[in-house]
């Protein structure tokens, strides 16, 4: 996993799809924060999880990508794009986050990312932003 100080914001995985596509669903307040980030020299990661998200998304065709695998490739090759690894501290995490966090596997692995690297998730999931009022995860709404 990068360094903690390399990373300053973690993107759900439709962030990060939308970031990287360039969509308009990305507020400009978002998009100048994110290009700020980079600016400084500091990075946004992706959980690994997420790429076995979107290749799941890919699959059920909920999302079109012609070349998942050379999208995912080049997007990662991206200046300030970190990938973070799945520790066992993040996959233990995981299954134990506080106040029952509810039970989709892959948003358990993406909050418990955001909290091993101490640093906001950026999402719309509203399951997460409230996990996030209540004070376990940092989160940044898209």
């Amino acid at each position: 996993m990068q360094k903690k100080l390399d990373i300053h914001l973690l993107l759900d995985t439709h962030a990060f799809i939308w970031l990287m596509n360039g969509d308009t669903t990305l507020s400009p307040k978002i998009c100048s924060h994110i290009e700020n980030i980079l600016k400084i020299g500091g990075g946004i990661g992706l959980s690994a999880i997420s790429l076995w998200e979107i290749s799941m998304l890919v699959m059920r065709k909920k999302i079109l990508l012609n070349q998942p695998l050379y999208w995912i490739q080049s997007c990662l090759k991206a200046p300030g794009v970190y990938l973070c690894e799945i520790t066992s501290e993040i996959a233990v995490d995981s299954c134990s986050l506080p106040n029952n966090f509810h039970g989709d596997s892959t948003d358990q692995m993406i909050v418990a990312t955001a909290r091993a690297l101490n640093i906001p998730l950026l999402t719309r999931d509203e399951k997460i932003l409230a996990y996030g009022q209540q004070g376990y995860v940092q989160t940044m709404k898209t």
